[in-house]
Formats: C-alpha cells, sequence, structure tokens
C-alpha cells in the first residue's frame, strides 16, 4: 500500500515536470524533466551492475543466507527479552565486519512484557480446548481464571447496542475481516471498548484474512480512566463456531487463563550504519526494519526480511565501490511490536540534536514484503532482490538527483511519516 501512495504522489510530482521546461519552486529554478530523465538514463551501467551482483554474482541467496543464520540462531526477539539484545550485539558485529562506516547503537528505554502460561477452554455447552495468544501489553487473570458466560459481537456499533449485555461477561468479537488498517482496530481497541460497558475479559478474532487454527498476536492498547482487563486473540474458526452457538441461543461459558504481566521498561537499542555520502553529507537517505519480533515464532518475515534487506542494499553499494551524494543511513528499530517505540525515540532524538534533519531526512523503510515464503531458496532470493532492486531505485533518484521529490512517506506501522521539504510531520495511525 505504501508504495501505491508513493507512487501517487512521486508519479504527481513527476507529472508536473513533463512539459519540458524548467521548474520554478520559491523563485528557484530547477531542471526540465528531460534534463532529470537523461541524468537517471546515465546511471543505467550502475544499476545493471546492481543487479548482476545481486542476482548472478556473489551475494546471490547473501541476505536469505544471512536471515537464516540469525532466526535459526537466536529465535524469537520480544521487546525486553535477552534474545532482542543478543541478536542488536550480533547485528553491531555484523555491519561492522562488512565494513560499514559510523557504526554504532543508539540507546533507547523500551516496553518488557511477558506472556506467562495462557490457555482458554469452553465449559458450556460442550467441553474444548480454545487456541489463544494473549495480545502484547495485556494483563494476566487471577490465579484462578476468569469463568464467565460469552457475549459474541460483530462490532463496535453491536457492542453499544447490547452494552447492558456484556457486565459481567466475556466479549467476543467476531469482527469480519475487511482489510487489516481497517480490522485491526478491534485487536488494538477491542479490550477498551468491552471494559467500557462492564466486560471481564475479551477475546478477538485473529486479524487475517485466511486461517488455519492459528491466533494471530500483536499489540493492543489500554486507554487511561478505562479498567484494564485482559484480552487475547481466537482463530477465525472459534470465533466463528461461537458466533453460529450464539445465533442459535444457545449459552456459552468460557474459562480464560493468563499469566501475562508487564515488567519496568528496560534499555534497548536502535542499530546504525551508514555509506557516508560524497557531496551532501548532511543530507540522509534512511532506509529501515525491525530487529524485534513477537515471542511465537522466528520473525523471520515480521521483520526479519525487511531489516536484512535494507542491510543488504547498502552491502551492494559498497562492494561496488559506490559513493553516493547522500548519505545513506541503515536504521535498524528495536521495539516496533510494541508501538514503533524506537523509530519514534530516533526522531525525538534527532529533531532535537540534528534540526536539519526535518529539511535533509529522506526515508524508505523495507516492511516483511521483503519475505514471501516460497519453498524454493532461489525464488526466495530472487524476490528479496526484487525489493533489494526497488530499494536501490529510489536509492539513485535521491542520492544522484540534485533535487528532491515534495513528498515522500514512509510506514513504522504505528502511522505515516510525512517527509517534505517544509518538515517531518508524523501523522495518527
Amino acid at each position: 500500500m505504501k508504495f501505491l501512495i508513493f507512487a501517487f504522489f512521486g508519479g504527481a510530482h513527476l507529472l508536473s515536470l513533463c512539459s519540458g521546461k524548467a521548474i520554478y519552486k520559491n523563485g528557484i529554478s530547477k531542471r526540465t524533466f528531460q534534463e532529470i530523465k537523461e541524468e537517471i538514463a546515465s546511471y543505467g551501467d550502475v544499476a545493471k551492475a546492481i543487479i548482476n551482483l545481486a542476482v548472478y554474482g556473489k551475494a546471490q541467496n547473501r541476505s536469505y543466507e544471512r536471515l537464516a543464520l540469525l532466526v535459526d540462531t537466536v529465535g524469537p526477539r520480544l521487546s525486553g527479552s535477552k534474545n532482542l539484545e543478543k541478536a542488536i550485539q550480533i547485528m553491531y558485529q555484523n555491519l561492522q565486519q562488512d565494513g560499514l562506516e559510523n557504526v554504532h547503537l543508539e540507546p533507547v528505554r523500551i516496553p518488557h512484557w511477558e506472556r506467562g502460561e495462557e490457555s482458554a477452554v469452553m465449559l458450556e455447552p460442550r467441553i474444548h480446548k480454545i487456541a489463544i495468544l494473549g495480545l502484547g501489553s495485556s494483563i494476566g487473570t487471577p490465579p484462578e481464571g476468569i469463568t464467565a458466560e460469552v457475549l459474541v459481537v460483530t462490532s463496535f456499533d453491536e457492542l453499544q447496542r447490547r452494552a447492558s449485555e456484556a457486565r459481567g461477561k466475556i466479549v467476543v468479537y467476531n469482527q469480519p475481516y475487511i482489510n487489516y488498517s481497517r480490522t485491526v482496530q478491534y485487536r488494538t481497541q477491542g479490550a477498551v471498548e468491552a471494559a467500557k460497558v462492564g466486560a471481564l475479559a475479551s477475546l478477538i478474532r485473529s486479524v487475517a484474512s485466511l486461517s488455519i487454527y492459528s491466533p494471530h498476536t500483536g499489540i493492543q492498547e489500554y486507554q487511561d480512566g478505562v479498567p484494564e482487563i485482559p484480552t487475547a486473540c481466537i482463530t477465525v474458526e472459534d470465533a466463528e463456531m461461537m458466533s453460529r452457538m450464539a445465533s442459535r441461543g444457545i449459552k456459552i461459558v468460557i474459562q480464560l487463563k493468563m499469566g501475562a504481566k508487564t515488567y519496568p521498561d528496560t534499555d534497548s537499542f536502535n542499530t546504525v550504519a551508514e555509506i557516508t555520502g560524497s557531496k551532501y553529507p548532511e543530507q540522509v537517505v534512511l532506509v529501515s526494519g525491525h530487529l524485534d519480533s513477537w515471542d511465537v515464532g522466528q520473525g523471520a518475515m515480521d521483520d526479519g526480511g525487511g531489516a536484512f534487506i535494507s542491510w543488504e542494499a547498502l552491502s551492494l553499494i559498497k562492494d561496488l565501490g559506490l559513493r553516493p551524494k547522500r548519505t545513506l543511513r541503515l536504521v535498524l528499530w528495536t521495539a516496533e511490536e510494541q508501538g514503533g517505540v524506537g523509530a519514534f525515540q530516533y526522531y525525538q532524538l534527532h529533531k532535537v540534536t540534528q534540526p536539519w534533519i526535518a529539511k535533509h531526512l529522506y526515508i524508505l523503510e523495507e516492511t516483511n514484503l521483503a519475505s514471501l515464503n516460497y519453498p524454493n531458496q532461489r525464488r526466495v532470493s530472487f524476490v528479496n532482490c526484487v525489493y533489494v532492486i526497488f530499494d536501490l531505485f529510489f536509492f539513485f533518484f535521491f542520492f544522484f538527483w540534485g533535487g528532491c521529490l515534495d513528498f515522500l512517506y514512509f510506514l513504522v506501522e504505528t502511522g505515516f511519516h510525512r517527509v517534505s521539504q517544509d518538515g517531518l510531520d508524523l501523522l495518527t495511525s
């Protein structure tokens, strides 16, 4: 989606250049579209060299092998865990050994939450073990658990209409999947809305278009002044089953046990490396991914793939001895899954210590799209290469073209950051 957003605004800007006349902004003449087109075309040999190195040369499969080594060795990298800090130290050493410049760690304070033991069992109308995954930052239940009748709803509107039925019950959301951005609100806000009407706990249908009886975890948020209640995701199949039961007027009772606990914030780091620009070193193009993951998987797709694709982009440029005009900066965020904590603190730090950041920072972010799950390793390498090349297209656009686009958007899942000549503005998620 962000690629489409970029294409829309970038395309709109380029269309304004197509007249062949010099473009003026703030009274300053800029080059014609033809001049820009000719300059970009002049980098054809360089682009071909990058493609050949990534697809056919020594870098073939490199990002895949690097990623596999980390996720197989370290495993899950939950915010606040020893595994995450181990991964950060490994990546710090890897980037130094790769010969990148200005490799360093920037301190960040991050949340520390652990899920503990958790279970859910349907007691009525029959015994049925329910697969659950507690949501990030959820509180736990009392040791004996919570046993209560279930109220199934399909939307927040329905919950409000049936508010009088919700008190003392476990609210089960069986919301339809529309798209991620619209449906994820039930995961992030479901507990708060259920607590407002007196529910004891909430169970949310996993935010997914498909399911193989697999619950999906993720972050959720409490709200000041609203009681905190335990909350977890359940599978699409169980949500649908309970919805069918409720539609027939069948009473459903669930016992929920969750050992989740939040500990004090702890120290962590964003991991940074660069290739310093030759002409405009103070202007930075930032490419990024996040090293943290949830605790129930290796985090290879979300976002190990994105992090390693971003690293690979710098490696390819370094291996070919290229020196871009602008500084290329890699940042591997910490605690992204907890709400973009690392990225937010990076912005807060750098806008103060480097006030020029508002005018001279262009941002590209690689996401878990970079690691499509193909069974054939060579195909994985090819898919990864496609995304590396996609990034590098924009690197050339920004590094070697003397001007800049008016708009570039990047997503750190907490929301969009708008980069323009007027400043860097955080748009709410």
